[in-house]
């Protein structure tokens, strides 16, 4: 249940609580942007900006009492150079072939499918099934992008990713298990801020960076990069 707010114009609300997916012993909460859907696309920018986050139709960031561990994360574009493993996925990877698409293809959910229940079986999205799929991946005010990786035409990889004024929002990347080898999540962030650059845009969003939760902590490999702080951006180098 949601309790409404309104701020600016702009309609929110906030979810109950309940146990945080990434902290043991936290609870979760989140506010969330309840705006009509058509107003959603000239705003979507500046929530960014702000910490939101999209998934599926709903635009939302943490909002819990008693927690700041979550942290919006966005790449500097322009200043990334990659690190020397970095390098190295690269150099292994190089015979990938990148295709940027603007609508899905037939391949994506089985491929979606395999990647939940080989690689996330103990994960709150498992089982896969495509109607979970859908409402993740399509949004009625925002088309995504979605950037792809094949090996002899093989799709092996799939980056859910948004265009915004400011740069790109990277949502949700699945992969082949039989790939596992190939650092293909930090292969295509790196194709992602490629992309970023090419579009002439300074910053990729990564989501929340969790410093005490493995599985999220990823993201600060990328730099220079920029953490939202009590409401200002801070750098890291």
């Amino acid at each position: 249940m949601l309790e409404q707010t309104n701020t600016h114009a702009m309609k929110f609300g906030v979810t109950q609580r309940f146990p945080c997916n990434y902290l043991e012993g936290e609870q979760e909460q989140l506010l969330v942007c309840m705006s009509p859907s058509e107003e959603l696309p000239t705003v979507y920018s500046q929530l960014l900006h702000n910490g939101f986050r999209r998934s599926g139709q709903q635009l939302y960031r943490p909002h819990c009492a008693h927690c700041n561990a979550c942290q919006s994360l966005r790449i500097i574009c322009s200043e990334f150079a990659p690190s020397r493993s970095q390098k190295r996925i690269l150099q292994k990877n190089k015979t990938f072939i990148i295709h940027v698409r603007h609508d899905e293809r037939d391949d994506y959910y089985p491929l979606y499918e395999a990647y939940i229940n080989k690689l996330h079986a103990d994960g709150t999205m498992y089982p896969a099934n495509y109607e979970q799929y859908a409402n993740f991946v399509r949004c009625k005010w925002q088309q995504p992008l979605f950037i792809e990786a094949r090996d002899n035409g093989k799709l092996i990889a799939v980056a859910v990713t948004d265009k915004i004024n400011h740069g790109l929002s990277a949502l949700y990347t699945f992969y082949s298990p039989d790939y596992q080898a190939n650092s293909l999540g930090t292969y295509m962030i790196l194709k992602q801020i490629e992309k970023t650059k090419e579009e002439g845009l300074p910053f990729l969003y990564l989501g929340y960076q969790i410093d005490d939760c493995r599985k999220m902590n990823y993201k600060q490999k990328f730099k220079p990069h920029q953490r939202l702080i009590n409401h200002k951006w801070a750098i890291y180098r």
